[in-house]
């Protein structure tokens, strides 16, 4: 076996540029979402339910009482305005970057576009269901990543659920359990971003921990209780394990599977849209 010293000098320069190269991939969301990071663990409130389930709140008044806030959504806005996106060139980069872009620019707009001096009551304060003459928020092309505008349904619905994903393989139905929308009855918010090296574990664990949260799934007798999210995208859980009740049993604890497959009709939890702030949920009372 040659020693390090032995390898030729070009090989070593590939070898370490490889190395380097690979550290820096590592690090990308870290390093792009430090500023996001920081909100996150000084605002955001987790709370572990019975048998594992999971809320969290983000307190939006504390950040905006926060003096270091405002400086915080300035350098994570300018670092992703100034973001070069031909950098995600791997499954786990890009959906990690695409939900960390997603989350953060919610918790943005909250905190930067109040309702005369107040935070919003809901998202759809900003427009689109209780007030149809304006875009919703998530119609909005007001966010800028790589020097491009971009809305929150494009994020989601045109990057992580989109074509391009798609037939590249990356498309995933558990992005409806890692991406939030501000709202009560999104899935939880977690204090630590996503990145390469933690995001199929996440969306993995986001998933099977949304089955223990009430708010998300619970049988009653013969019923089975479902967030809203399975009748909107329905197609998206059916195309990867065949039935919603599929989708469940191939993520959820093995208790809960036994019961959701004891099932024989589904209902759906009306969606609470109310803010995902602390008040706003009695596990957190």
């Amino acid at each position: 076996m040659l020693s390090p010293w032995r390898f030729p000098p070009l090989l070593v320069l590939l070898l370490f540029t490889g190395l380097t190269s690979a550290a820096d991939a590592s690090g990308l969301n870290e390093r792009t979402f430090q500023h996001y990071a920081t909100l996150l663990e000084s605002h955001l409130q987790e709370k572990t339910l019975d048998n594992d389930g999971l809320v969290s709140a983000f307190d939006y008044q504390a950040a905006l009482d926060d003096s270091a806030s405002k400086e915080l959504l300035a350098q994570q806005d300018a670092l992703l305005a100034e973001f070069d996106t031909s950098q995600l060139d791997n499954r786990e980069q890009a959906i990690a970057f695409w939900n960390n872009a997603y989350n953060y620019f919610m918790i943005q707009k909250v905190l930067t576009d109040l309702r005369r001096g107040k935070l919003v009551e809901s998202v759809w304060d900003y427009g689109g269901r209780y007030n149809p003459l304006r875009a919703s928020v998530f119609e909005r092309e007001d966010f800028t990543i790589g020097g491009e505008k971009y809305s929150l349904n494009t994020m989601e619905k045109g990057k992580l659920l989109g074509d391009e994903f798609k037939q590249k393989g990356w498309k995933e139905a558990r992005v409806h359990f890692t991406v939030n929308c501000a709202s009560v009855g999104c899935p939880p918010l977690r204090k630590t971003i996503y990145t390469a090296s933690n995001i199929d574990e996440l969306m993995t664990d986001n998933t099977r921990r949304a089955f223990n949260t009430p708010r998300h799934l619970r049988v009653e007798g013969d019923t089975l209780y479902l967030t809203e999210l399975f009748k909107w995208y329905e197609d998206d859980y059916v195309e990867e394990e065949g039935s919603v009740k599929a989708f469940i049993q191939a993520y959820a604890d093995d208790p809960v599977a036994e019961k959701v497959a004891a099932t024989s009709r589904i209902r759906f939890i009306s969606y609470d849209w109310d803010l995902n702030t602390p008040a706003n949920f009695p596990e957190l009372q």
